[in-house]
């Protein structure tokens, strides 16, 4: 077996989908999960991208028809978590709309990321390092902190935290650690980025989000595309089991392997 081979069957990407179907599939699991789990429901971060955005649709059918089925309301709660401005949050309040979400909370997380960062340079100065977090590190702090939030509250509402990772981004590590790693369930975990796309025009995700570039958010001006010097296009192609340009393989691979460790288990003897 390929390499190729070997990564498309542990992350479960069929070559091609049936849309309605995958919807279906989909719905019931957040569903089967939520009874199994006796909670009242899910909570998902909307970024006002197209993966929180699939999500969230996802995650309102789910709920809507547990209510309908049980008698008793399941909800779906939407958070909003910009640090500071953020200047494409009309499309985190765009998605909530499109979806009909009854329940919305925004948390700002700048103030809490602020001072997590300057207690670890308060640390690093403790042992002769004079410095300010990196870009890369502070980025890390705020995802992480998005997710110390979403459980305060999910704890709260006794309600599950829905993550929105997938194949494509599962391949290059592109997510982190303890952070929007870090969640109860994975809705989208054996799809592509070209088949959530799909399911977006299935699902009714607002144009605006749609046609917009994607981004981890974490910093201004921050693209996947650009961080990682590969296409989802081809990312995508390559998780369907086609061929793609040699140059572009080779730094999938690489990544897949470099960021292994985020995909297993803790270890430990």
């Amino acid at each position: 077996m390929s390499l190729q081979q070997d990564i498309i069957a542990k992350l479960g990407v069929k070559p091609e989908i049936d849309v309605d179907a995958e919807i279906r599939k989909r719905v019931d699991f957040l569903k089967e999960y939520v009874l199994k789990s006796g909670v009242d429901g899910l909570l998902i971060a909307i970024s006002g991208g197209i993966d929180s955005s699939v999500t969230t649709g996802l995650c309102k059918l789910a709920t809507d028809e547990l209510t309908a089925e049980k008698g008793r309301e399941y909800k779906t709660v939407g958070v909003f978590q910009p640090y500071g401005e953020q200047a494409d949050i009309s499309d985190s309040y765009a998605t909530a709309e499109a979806f009909d979400l009854k329940y919305r909370i925004e948390t700002n997380i700048e103030e809490a990321v602020n001072e997590i960062a300057l207690e670890a340079e308060y640390g690093l100065k403790s042992i002769g390092i004079h410095k300010h977090l990196s870009r890369g590190g502070k980025g890390n702090v705020k995802a992480r902190t998005r997710m110390v939030i979403q459980y305060a509250l999910a704890f709260e509402l006794n309600l599950l935290v829905v993550g929105t990772d997938h194949a494509s981004e599962a391949i290059t590590g592109f997510f982190t650690k303890y952070g929007d790693g870090a969640v109860d369930i994975t809705p989208l975990s054996s799809l592509n980025k070209r088949q959530v796309r799909q399911l977006a025009a299935k699902l009714g995700v607002p144009q605006s989000v749609l046609d917009k570039a994607p981004t981890a958010g974490l910093w201004e001006g921050q693209t996947d595309e650009n961080e990682l010097g590969i296409t989802y296009e081809d990312n995508s192609s390559y998780l369907e089991g086609k061929s793609i340009p040699a140059e572009a393989k080779e730094k999938l691979e690489k990544q897949y392997l470099r960021t292994e460790h985020k995909r297993t288990p803790i270890p430990g003897i």
